[in-house]
């Protein structure tokens, strides 16, 4: 049995699509779009088509290929790999040929112009010059036009032309860049505009693109405007009064019964806040006086002078700045000792009679103009002629030398620099010592033998050992025992820091060598050898010590490289050597003979040890 699903209640609604045949009947219009005929004006065409093209058959045969859509397509990207773009993300690419709205994004061109605008009704004017601002966007060709408001003009000013694209006058497209130019005339909208200028803006732009714009134009004004500003200074009174009108002024006042205005009062209106300011000092040659400063104030209205003084930090004196109050100051000043007689009074000062480098009077007391301020240096520049600055006075204060006390001279006793201590502090503290040089050399002695020669016979034979301490620079001098000398060996002068006679200070190292003499406890002693270690001592220390560097030695010995003996490969005797010196003007001490020999010696059987020429010559010339 055949079920009707259109009669079905079980699923109340559902429609029976498919289930029934399709009702005959044609309930709508067939429409057709072919024309039948040749005539196109025709609503019938009965003729055919024509036949396909070979090319619309490839089409379609290409269609029956399944995936035809790529066959024809473009490469995977994956293929190719992330090129440049890829890497910038798409909402900050920028296309290679940019849109306008893109490329001139919020450039604006700006010229500055003019149109005339007929005025009737009016007998000061026919015409009035409108200046406007024309403004012309980059980005989408548009333009607007501004007028500047002018206050109580009586005419509506702001927005002229709201921003649109322009066409032009002839109708050929829209006003753009290329028609405008300074100097030339633009219609717009039957109205013409002459550009008189532009920004910068626009004028680089036009040059980077190689366009002359043209130079600005000044601005034009009409006779309203003219007649406007005139009468505005008239107002205000900007012009001078003629003389016609002064004397005519002056008439009415004394018809009237009132007194015209003195120079006193024109003074004060003309001068009124105008204060000329210099700086000056008064030397008080009385006992206990010194140098003073005052700030002398001159008032251009009224002719008065105030003077106060400057007084410098702690300079002890009471905090009373008013030296005169203001008021007229005389050149000359005088009492009358009988009330009521009349004299002449004497003339005051005026600016003429300030000049700096000069000096005015003030009750007795001579007062030295040395500066001024930047507006009285203007004042007298402009008015009287006088460069106030050539007359300027250095006051500057040297500064002060304070002199200072030698130490009273060392008695003898104790060290000279604990007696020293006593004399700068009232508790006296133990000098501070080189911590690092006493225990790097502590225990270091340097031992040079010296014979005294102080021309007595008794003395020849005595032989004496210096010793000097490096860690605290102090000397000591023993006396080596010889038979039947007549002298008892021992301490000659005890460890301590010992004066150099010659110098004046104390002995240094470098005062000790080989064929020095000095003076110890007023005897004389010639040094004639160091022992070993003080030589090694002195050899590790060249800068120390020159006398004990053998480069510094051979380049002394320059100029005897030329010297035929210097040259001998059997060597120079060190007596003979130094003979070669003293004749070439170098004169060598013992010490670097010494030197010379213990580094360039050679020594030959029984013989004396000479110094190796050659080898000296060449470490002087490396």
């Amino acid at each position: 049995m055949a079920l009707k699903l259109s009669r079905s209640f079980s699923v109340p609604g559902i429609m029976a699509l498919g289930t029934d045949m399709p009702k005959s009947g044609n309930h709508g219009r067939k429409s057709t779009f072919n024309f039948l005929s040749s005539d196109l004006g025709s609503s019938v065409d009965k003729l055919r088509p024509g036949a396909p093209t070979q090319e619309a058959k490839d089409l379609a045969a290409l269609t029956k290929t399944p995936g035809w859509r790529t066959m024809f397509a473009e490469p995977s990207r994956e293929d190719v790999g992330p090129t440049d773009d890829d890497l910038v993300p798409k909402n900050m690419r920028y296309p290679k040929i940019q849109p306008a709205w893109l490329k001139h994004d919020k450039q604006v061109l700006r010229f500055y112009g003019f149109f005339q605008e007929a005025v009737t009704e009016r007998k000061d004017e026919n015409s009035r010059y409108r200046h406007v601002s024309i403004m012309y966007s980059m980005e989408d060709g548009t333009m607007q036009i501004a007028e500047p408001r002018v206050e109580n003009s009586g005419i509506p000013q702001g927005a002229f032309l709201k921003r649109q694209r322009v066409p032009r006058a002839d109708g050929q497209g829209f006003i753009g860049p290329d028609d405008f130019r300074v100097g030339a005339e633009i219609t717009i909208y039957s109205r013409t505009y002459h550009i008189t200028g532009c920004d910068r803006f626009t004028r680089w732009f036009y040059e980077e693109n190689g366009i002359d714009v043209g130079e600005d134009e000044p601005l034009v004004v009409d006779n309203w405007q003219k007649s406007y500003k005139f009468q505005k200074t008239v107002e205000k009174g900007g012009l001078p009064m003629t003389r016609s009108a002064y004397d005519a002024k002056e008439l009415t006042k004394f018809q009237t019964g009132n007194p015209p205005a003195d120079k006193k009062f024109i003074q004060f209106l003309m001068n009124d806040r105008k204060v000329l300011r210099f700086q000056a000092f008064w030397d008080d040659h009385t006992p206990y006086g010194a140098r003073i400063y005052f700030v002398i104030h001159f008032y251009l209205a009224d002719n008065t002078v105030e003077i106060n003084e400057a007084h410098a930090r702690n300079s002890g004196r009471d905090a009373y700045p008013v030296f005169m109050k203001r008021g007229p100051l005389h050149k000359k000043n005088e009492t009358n000792a009988v009330p009521g007689m009349l004299f002449a009074e004497a003339p005051l000062y005026l600016p003429e009679d300030f000049k700096v480098g000069g000096s005015i009077d003030v009750w007795g007391r001579k007062l030295m103009l040395y500066s001024c301020d930047d507006f009285t240096r203007k004042f007298y520049k402009d008015y009287l002629g006088i460069d106030q600055f050539e007359g300027t006075i250095d006051v500057s204060e040297k500064p002060m030398r304070h002199i200072k006390l030698n130490p009273p001279p060392h008695n003898g006793i104790g060290k000279e620099e604990d007696s020293l201590i006593s004399t700068q502090m009232i508790q006296p503290k133990a000098p501070k010592q080189d911590l690092e040089r006493l225990m790097v050399l502590t225990g270091e002695v340097l031992r040079f033998e010296c014979k005294m020669v102080n021309g007595e016979p008794e003395d020849e034979l005595r032989k004496f050992v210096i010793a000097f301490y490096p860690a605290d620079d102090e000397t000591a001098v023993f006396e080596i025992p010889v038979r039947n000398s007549g002298h008892m060996a021992g301490k000659f002068a005890d460890k301590r820091r010992i004066k150099n006679p010659d110098t004046g200070d104390t002995f240094r190292l470098h005062d000790f060598f080989v064929g020095q003499t000095v003076q110890i406890a007023s005897q004389p002693f010639l040094i004639v050898r160091a022992d070993e270690h003080c030589l090694q001592y002195l050899e590790a220390r060249p800068e120390q010590f020159p006398y004990a560097d053998p480069v510094a030695c051979s380049r002394r010995l320059a100029p005897l490289a030329d010297h035929p003996e210097m040259k001998d490969p059997m060597g120079v005797e060190p007596d003979r050597l130094k003979e070669l010196a003293y004749e070439a003007g170098v004169p060598i001490v013992d010490h670097e003979v010494i030197t010379l020999l213990r580094c360039f010696g050679i020594e030959a059987d029984g013989e004396t040890p000479k110094v190796l020429g050659p080898a000296v010559i060449e470490t002087g010339a490396s």
